[in-house]
């Protein structure tokens, strides 16, 4: 498994470790990191980390939002051509992790199937269900992690 990178030395601030990093990051920017989500909502649910010591969304630098367009503009494809979601909701939550970050999930209408297991959207068409996650080990995610990292661009 690699990680692509586009930043210096980071210090991963406590949401982030709280997600697995560095070990669940995607692809590392100067401002934000793409993290695969522990616990899959479905499947390719992800975490966009800010690297800002901030804890409310305006608090981030004009450049953090900056690039927060060219991250979206290269995870929306990779996780189209890994997945093929119908809908992607970007959800910043923040109610229990104080640092800036969203829950990226794929929306799917229909179960995906992905390295042998399958993975449903409890919640379609409404709100994401976090109550009821798919079942996927630590081998799963690394697995889901590789394809996204693949699809790339």
């Amino acid at each position: 498994m690699s990680v692509k990178s586009d930043g210096d030395t980071l210090i991963f601030n406590a949401t982030m470790r709280k997600f697995g990093a560095p070990q669940t990051i995607i692809h590392r920017y100067r401002y934000w990191s793409v993290m695969l989500r522990p616990v899959q909502v479905t499947l390719g649910s992800v975490i966009l980390a800010a690297h800002e010591p901030a804890h409310a969304f305006s608090q981030l630098g004009k450049a953090s939002f900056t690039e927060l367009h060219e991250v979206t503009a290269q995870l929306e494809p990779a996780l189209a051509k890994a997945f093929d979601y119908d809908k992607l909701n970007y959800l910043m939550l923040m109610m229990v992790d104080p640092d800036v970050h969203f829950h990226v999930i794929p929306r799917y209408a229909a179960p995906r199937y992905f390295n042998g297991g399958e993975y449903v959207d409890a919640g379609w068409p409404g709100p994401p269900d976090f109550s009821r996650p798919n079942e996927a080990g630590a081998e799963a995610n690394h697995h889901i992690m590789d394809r996204i990292i693949s699809c790339w661009a």
